[in-house]
């Protein structure tokens, strides 16, 4: 189905795996492609639950974009190459109603970082190692990446790490709050789905309008605070709400159905 990704169904998540290794896993615009495709998929879907997004082999997530296809573009080739990418994948993962979780394993340098950095949250393994080096050329992240470094790290570090192209490894990476776990590479990929199966046992309304609502927080929208509120109410209008309370009531698991 897929040229450059594979996807594997598991128990309501799809794996998403980026299948370049022989290129670092780079992005170039098929991949950007079908990894729209494939978030069409996890949104339209009703026996997606989620996605895990990680790359192939044991080297690298994602480590950076495909270099080559910068060369023939001007300022206005380079700003629809950023903008498109955005559209159809960053902010695609970003917005999904669905949890979207990166497993990172090896290096996710450049797009590869921003990619990461759009997913709702990261578990790395060991070995993986974040940075946005495109000032090495001359260039500055396209895809989101001054946004949601800082929003991640804060403004004085994503300022240093995107100035001097620094790395960081996976423990500093969690000391800065760019990653959720770090686990060993060959724990990675389960560890992912152990905290999407918990996730899968929650209220789906209620996971789609944490990530909404938390999206708000994260952009300091203004209306952030009543945007909760509205969907705090909504969530009343739900079978999920009258099961999840009369569960506890009860002292008992809830069976949650997304209705």
């Amino acid at each position: 189905m897929y040229q450059t990704l594979l996807t594997e169904l598991d128990k309501g998540t799809l794996i998403i795996t980026i299948n370049r290794p022989d290129k670092m896993n780079a992005l170039n615009k098929d991949v950007i492609e079908e990894i729209g495709k494939a978030l069409d998929e996890v949104y339209h879907k009703d026996e997606i639950k989620s996605a895990i997004i990680t790359g192939a082999g044991d080297k690298a997530f994602v480590a950076g974009a495909d270099i080559t296809e910068f060369l023939a573009l001007g300022k206005e080739g380079g700003a629809a190459l950023a903008r498109i990418g955005r559209e159809n994948v960053f902010d695609k993962i970003e917005n999904c109603p669905k949890p979207v979780v990166a497993a990172v394993n090896g290096f996710s340098l450049g797009g590869g970082c921003e990619l990461a950095m759009a997913c709702h949250f990261r578990v790395a393994g060991t070995n993986a190692k974040f940075g946005q080096p495109e000032v090495n050329l001359g260039l500055i992240p396209g895809y989101g990446g001054t946004q949601r470094l800082t929003q991640l790290v804060g403004k004085g570090k994503a300022m240093e790490l995107m100035m001097t192209a620094d790395m960081v490894g996976a423990e500093e990476a969690k000391t800065l709050g760019l990653v959720n776990h770090v686990v060993a590479p060959e724990e990675l990929l389960q560890k992912t789905k152990d905290i999407l199966q918990k996730i899968h046992t929650k209220a789906p309304f209620a996971i789609e309008s944490i990530i909404a609502s938390v999206n708000d927080a994260a952009r300091c929208n203004p209306h952030g605070f009543d945007n909760e509120i509205e969907r705090f109410g909504s969530c009343f209008a739900t079978e999920d709400m009258k099961e999840g309370t009369a569960a506890f009531l009860e002292k008992r698991k809830p069976v949650f159905k997304g209705k």
